[in-house]
């Protein structure tokens, strides 16, 4: 019995310890406050003054231009928020495009461009056609496809034919325009000549890429709505 005395009070000391040791352990959790979980919110991580961000081709070309005043970067959903924004497009073998708005909204992995506010969006003239140019309150720049839209009223002009309607879709690859549900057609002499399909939907959202390319339409680079081709209230100058 003597012999194992001093066993027993070694493992009686070592359960103390062990037990003491994750009392103190639980107690320091307990007392000390841990931060709470971040919560993801839309603030600003970082911004720039002479905002500019240039995207390039696989030979290193430029092909799109976003600049601006200011520029302010959301990591929630990786967006920029660009003041007095200028969107250059520039893809080899189209037309130069420039949009520029009060704000604009970079997003959807810069694949998406909104301009909000006073958006005006100008096609440059080529050897075939007059320069364009659209306006409305909100324009969305689809980049990578070369394409403009609104769902809002908007005003086109080319050369000396304009037209007001809601709902809009310029294509710059093909130079296709529509305009939807037209108001107020004026077309130029030599723009009464050119002919047109009625398009299958007049519904200003198949203006989106995203509810599928409305039907063809306008031959390249002329202003045209497939309904209002054949509108009444449509004139023309002389």
């Amino acid at each position: 019995m003597r012999e194992r005395f001093p066993a027993l009070t070694a493992l009686i000391l070592l359960v103390a310890l062990v037990l003491s040791t994750w009392w103190a352990a639980n107690y320091a959790q307990k007392a000390v406050e841990t931060d709470p979980p971040r919560r993801m919110t839309h603030e600003m991580d970082s911004w720039s003054k002479n905002f500019v961000m240039l995207r390039t081709d696989a030979t290193g070309k430029p092909v799109d231009r976003l600049e601006g005043d200011y520029g302010r970067h959301f990591p929630d959903d990786d967006s920029y928020h660009v003041t007095n924004p200028r969107a250059i497009g520039q893809q080899a073998g189209n037309p130069i495009t420039i949009g520029t708005a009060r704000t604009a909204i970079m997003d959807d992995h810069n694949n998406r461009i909104t301009m909000i506010g006073d958006a005006h969006v100008h096609r440059q003239p080529d050897a075939r056609n007059d320069a364009l140019d659209a306006y409305s309150q909100k324009f969305v720049i689809m980049p990578n496809d070369d394409v403009v839209y609104t769902d809002l009223p908007a005003h086109v002009v080319k050369g000396r034919s304009t037209m007001d309607g809601i709902g809009m879709r310029y294509d710059n690859k093909t130079q296709q325009l529509r305009v939807y549900s037209a108001s107020n057609v004026n077309l130029a002499p030599k723009d009464t000549n050119r002919t047109t399909d009625r398009p299958t939907s007049d519904n200003p959202a198949a203006g989106d890429p995203a509810a599928g390319a409305p039907s063809a339409g306008a031959p390249a680079g002329a202003p045209a709505d497939g309904g209002a081709a054949s509108n009444n209230s449509a004139n023309k100058k002389k």
